[in-house]
């Protein structure tokens, strides 16, 4: 006969310790929102923003892995004894990377810091997190100290003497030459150029743009106007939600929390280096530009027409291949290689969309929803949308084949 207090007793641990798991995640997840809200505060671009994730998750990653060893670390080597604090090192760590990223936010920063330490007894166990979390994060800065992401921005518009052009410059254009976390360069995944100009898949995807994409189209629907609505809302901040949702479901202790961050934040970046090096280098019209042109494409099936407006406003840069498509799909690549199919019910709000909330079971739907949006709204090209998908597929499945992984 199974004995009852027993069973109470191993039920009461198991609860204690997914309790404990989800509050220690919990310091990850705490350092996450602070840094979007700083992104936010400075309107950061997402690529920008993307490269403070990446160096304070990997910090953060590195600090704990050093107590625990489980995974193989990023590229510092870290030794701490295994009396040490995690919350603390962890904290500390991203605590160090946004100070000496932004100095002029170091006293709200040491404000969340000090909330980490107060709930660490003082003493060698928590004097030890602070030095290894130092070190992580100086690891870290000094690794990307020279990544490429002070280089001036140079873009020449295209025009000819005395011909007045749009005064706008296009952004990012400097994105591919920061050096990459996982990909040995920003053209390991270059696809193929786009589509001539008299293909049969350049005809269907501007009709189909054009047709559903338009300012006042009569053919989208009302819910695909707010799903485009919805993701004109771009970067980390539609990215970290989810990851925070899925690392809740699954339970994930402070170092598997740190790692699916790290993965993750490393995969968006790579792919906003790589879309950016192959829109630069196509350097692809956008629809409202075809659109307001096709009669000089050469394809006597796509009528111009020169009042054309998308949905949204266009975003400034070029066209191929699509960047929300690339860094959506590359952080499900990692999500689903990590934590499997189960990834629970996934919800999500956008500022741009009030009252519209979005809800996924299933990582692949929220990516496709992703691309489907970008045409809906006028941005992209159906084509653009496929290979952006294929492309961040790529990199979060290498990301998670050759980064952070399991100690054999």
């Amino acid at each position: 006969m199974v004995n009852a207090r027993k069973v109470r007793n191993t039920f009461a641990l198991v609860l204690l310790s997914v309790l404990a798991a989800a509050v220690r995640a919990d310091v990850v997840m705490d350092w996450n929102a602070r840094a979007d809200a700083i992104a936010t505060e400075k309107r950061l671009l997402p690529p920008v923003h993307g490269r403070v994730l990446a160096m304070m998750h990997v910090a953060m990653f590195e600090a704990v892995n050093a107590i625990e060893r489980r995974y193989v670390p990023y590229r510092l080597k870290l030794v701490a004894d295994r009396k040490t604090s995690g919350d603390t090192a962890a904290a500390v760590a991203g605590h160090d990377v946004l100070v000496a990223l932004f100095p002029e936010q170091k006293s709200a920063l040491d404000a969340l810091l000090a909330e980490t330490l107060d709930r660490v007894a003082d003493g060698p166990v928590r004097e030890r997190g602070v030095i290894l979390g130092r070190k992580a994060a100086e690891g870290i800065l000094e690794l990307r100290s020279a990544d490429g992401s002070d280089v001036t921005e140079t873009y020449r518009p295209i025009t000819t003497p005395g011909v007045y052009v749009p005064t706008v410059v296009p952004v990012s254009s400097t994105v591919s030459g920061y050096t990459p976390w996982v990909l040995s360069s920003a053209a390991q995944f270059r696809p193929g150029a786009p589509p001539s100009l008299t293909s049969e898949t350049w005809t269907r995807d501007l009709n189909e743009i054009r047709d559903i994409g338009g300012l006042h189209s009569k053919t989208r629907t009302a819910e695909q106007t707010d799903i485009a609505k919805f993701w004109f809302l771009t970067g980390a901040r539609t990215l970290n939600p989810i990851v925070q949702q899925v690392a809740a479901h699954k339970h994930l202790d402070l170092l598997d929390c740190a790692r699916l961050f790290a993965l993750t934040s490393m995969a968006a970046e790579d792919a906003f280096i790589a879309v950016f090096d192959a829109k630069y280098a196509f350097n692809f019209w956008r629809p409202v530009t075809a659109i307001r042109n096709a009669d000089e494409g050469g394809d006597a099936h796509t009528a111009r027409d020169a009042g054309w407006l998308p949905l949204g406003e266009t975003p400034m840069h070029p066209e191929y291949p699509c960047a929300h498509c690339i860094t959506s799909a590359a952080v499900a690549a990692v999500l689903q290689a990590v934590a499997g199919k189960d990834v629970g019910e996934i919800t999500l709000t956008s500022p741009t969309a009030p009252g519209v909330v979005r809800r996924w079971t299933n990582l692949e739907d929220y990516r496709d929803e992703v691309s489907n949006a970008r045409v809906w709204a006028g941005f992209h090209y159906r084509f653009s949308t496929e290979v952006g998908k294929d492309m961040g597929k790529k990199i979060g499945e290498l990301t998670v084949a050759t980064q952070l992984r399991p100690r054999k």
